[in-house]
């Protein structure tokens, strides 16, 4: 098989390929990051492209290339689900037989969404708990039925297909100075750059990693691509364990930064873009954005994708908690009550200030409601509440205990 080269006429050739294909997707400035950023800030939605993400910009590029032997085989991925969702689009639309694997952790809305977009096309296999694991399994299955594997990042055909973002971007903004790209596998950020950095060299590249799923920072800071002991899955779209082989150099080589964005400050971030801007981002979606509050943009107008709006409505509870956990104003407390009458109105009356709600209280020791240890969650109008609320339990005769933030006790609240 030919394999694009990976450069800038490689990324143009695959955005003929896409134009009749895929939507152009809007770009606006937003306000409030505007605001507090100090330049304009530009949001390429991505959400809103078919499949509500870009992955099926690489998908359908790849998937479209095969030759009629290569079709009657089939095709199999792994995917975190967006790139599962581009690849049943494409397998949909060219008649080919597909199987997304998916780890079990993927969103139920994802994985709906693969079957009805396959339209009977395609099968969904769910196995492993992250991405890496899932992929592995993928490539098994590859091997052992000849199926042609997509790549989600790794292949140049991906690359290129999803790098034509870059040039509806500068379309659409011709003055950007500097564009703020998510990092999973670094598929997105590696096709931007090939085709930003020939055409267009004075324009920043900045990468968005999740902090618990810094696979591209951990490559970078080692020589080349090393397996992360642990992986956050929060922000499921980019929780990848290994950056590609590929994509490593070219990030290495050709993008101007990479930056870590925790999973409180997505949080936020997501919250934020659909109350102000309305925009539906999940979690890998808002990343970029997120970054742009966290450095030093320079001179703008800057550009952030938000790369994809899969978001499963039943995480938002989760997702309320980390952004109030990030922003200082939710807390939690081991308050142990001394048996005697009046205990917890003291608590209550003398100890919690004003603006100050409770929004969890149990009892630690299930055997007795009534006195002993509580695990109590406090949310504060402002972060700046929390000193004389720490203030006022120090002068207690309750022995309060702060929970810190990474307490194991954290996996029973989110």
């Amino acid at each position: 098989m030919d394999l694009p080269e990976l450069n800038a006429a490689s990324v143009e050739r695959a955005a003929d390929v896409l134009r009749p294909v895929v939507r152009r997707t809007p770009l606006f400035q937003s306000p409030r990051l505007t605001e507090d950023v100090g330049v304009p800030v530009l949001l390429k939605c991505e959400d809103q492209q078919l499949a509500r993400s870009y992955k099926v910009r690489g998908a359908y590029h790849l998937i479209s290339g095969l030759s009629a032997a290569e079709r009657e085989r089939g095709v199999v991925c792994a995917s975190a689900g967006n790139h599962g969702q581009g690849v049943a689009y494409a397998c949909a639309a060219l008649g080919i037989r597909g199987t997304v694997v998916v780890p079990q952790n993927t969103p139920r809305q994802k994985r709906r969404r693969i079957i009805t977009l396959g339209n009977g096309l395609v099968d969904l296999v769910t196995t492993g708990s992250s991405y890496d694991e899932a992929s592995a399994a993928a490539h098994e299955l590859a091997e052992a039925s000849g199926a042609v594997y997509v790549h989600p990042f790794d292949d140049p055909r991906t690359i290129v297909g999803q790098g034509t973002v870059a040039l509806e971007l500068l379309e659409q903004a011709p003055d950007v100075k500097t564009v703020i790209v998510p990092i999973g596998g670094g598929g997105l950020i590696s096709g931007l750059a090939v085709w930003l950095k020939e055409r267009h060299p004075h324009i920043r590249i900045i990468g968005a990693e999740p902090a618990g799923a810094a696979s591209m920072t951990a490559a970078l800071a080692a020589g080349g691509p090393v397996a992360l002991e642990e992986v956050d899955t929060f922000v499921d779209g980019a929780a990848v364990g290994l950056a590609g082989r590929l994509t490593y150099p070219i990030v290495r080589d050709l993008v101007d930064e990479v930056v870590t964005v925790s999973e409180g400050a997505v949080s936020t971030e997501m919250l934020e873009l659909y109350q102000v801007e309305g925009v539906i981002a999940e979690p890998a979606g808002a990343l970029a954005s997120a970054a742009a509050k966290l450095i030093d943009v320079g001179e703008g107008p800057v550009v952030a994708i938000v790369s994809g709006g899969n978001n499963d409505v039943s995480r938002y509870a989760e997702i309320v908690e980390r952004s109030l956990l990030h922003e200082g104003l939710r807390h939690y407390f081991l308050v142990t009550f001394p048996q005697e009458p009046g205990a917890l109105r003291h608590f209550l009356e003398d100890v919690l200030i004003e603006g100050a709600d409770i929004v969890l209280f149990e009892y630690v020791k299930k055997n007795n409601r009534e006195t002993g240890p509580a695990l109590v969650g406090i949310e504060l109008d402002t972060a700046g509440d929390l000193q004389p609320l720490l203030d006022r339990m120090e002068m207690s005769p309750l022995t309060i205990e702060l929970v810190p933030p990474g307490s194991p006790v954290f996996t029973f609240l989110l």
